[in-house]
């Protein structure tokens, strides 16, 4: 069962790999190439070196020059990460020629294919990132700064990362525009990839005040809740409160501010986003998370 179980969990993780692969792809061919939009990582400066000898394909540069961060990344992610990113990498670098060789797209209004195309790329990435790969270059080198910088996500790192090499493009592709339009589709693939990564993982923390507190602790509990009871005391009437913490799901908000009025109508309510929750119901601690 166990086996199976592992089995199925690796063909859904290189299923997500294959559709963010083929969205990437459609992306860079779509919106990117068609406009000359400067493309951050090594797909951006397999891009400027497609524009100086067009007899190289992008798709085969990109996987030349990713194999000096493969051999560095070996030694701290495992052979498991690099072998689902390699995958990766091959599978949307034969997706790019495949693409390129069947369909010619046409260009379009550069800032409609700076705004879907950062909003088709980050999607993409988000995709190959939750499926515990990369798609190589910025992504891979990002993953390899996290270990330095944990404070940074994903998104961030990339950003900083691609700038660089959007810069480049300006300078050789001469165009000021192409670059400042590169940048608009970083910046929102970016926010994108990390909504995808992140936004999963979001959990809700609600904390209610209540003079019948016992009771819906006692109502949250019959629903295998973890709460946590807090002293408190009221900054009014100076009595003592007790004040119910509680870590749920989003999907459950609802039905917890329900179940509290039904209990207490006159109670204090307080929900808040938490970025992440670790422990027994939700994620367990990972060295090697996002």
């Amino acid at each position: 069962m166990t086996q199976r179980h592992t089995l199925l969990k690796l063909l859904k993780a290189y299923s997500l790999i294959t559709f963010g692969a083929l969205i990437y792809a459609l992306s860079f061919n779509w919106f990117f190439q068609p406009n000359h939009i400067a493309f951050g990582g090594l797909t951006g400066i397999a891009q400027i070196l497609n524009r100086v000898w067009p007899v190289l394909p992008v798709g085969v540069m990109v996987i030349v020059m990713n194999v000096p961060l493969f051999v560095a990344g070996v030694r701290r992610m495992g052979v498991g990460l690099l072998l689902s990113s390699l995958y990766c990498m091959a599978i949307s670098s034969i997706f790019v020629d495949i693409m390129a060789a069947v369909h010619t797209f046409s260009p379009i209004d550069p800032l409609l294919a700076s705004l879907y195309g950062g909003l088709t790329l980050g999607f993409s990435l988000g995709l190959v990132l939750m499926a515990n790969a990369t798609s190589g270059g910025t992504e891979l080198l990002a993953r390899l700064l996290k270990y330095r910088l944990p404070n940074l996500s994903m998104g961030r790192l990339c950003l900083v990362i691609d700038l660089v090499v959007i810069v480049a493009y300006a300078a050789a592709f001469r165009s000021l525009n192409n670059a400042l339009y590169g940048i608009v589709a970083l910046y929102i693939a970016t926010i994108v990839m990390d909504m995808v990564i992140y936004g999963s993982q979001k959990a809700v923390l609600a904390y209610i005040i209540s003079d019948r507190s016992g009771d819906i602790a006692s109502a949250l509990l019959e629903l295998n809740m973890g709460i946590t009871l807090l002293n408190g005391t009221g900054g009014f009437s100076g009595g003592e409160k007790r004040v119910i913490l509680c870590a749920i799901r989003r999907r459950q908000v609802a039905m917890v501010k329900e179940l509290v009025n039904e209990r207490d109508p006159a109670a204090f309510v307080i929900v808040c986003q938490a970025h992440e929750v670790l422990g027994e119901g939700f994620a367990a601690y990972n060295k090697n998370a996002m």
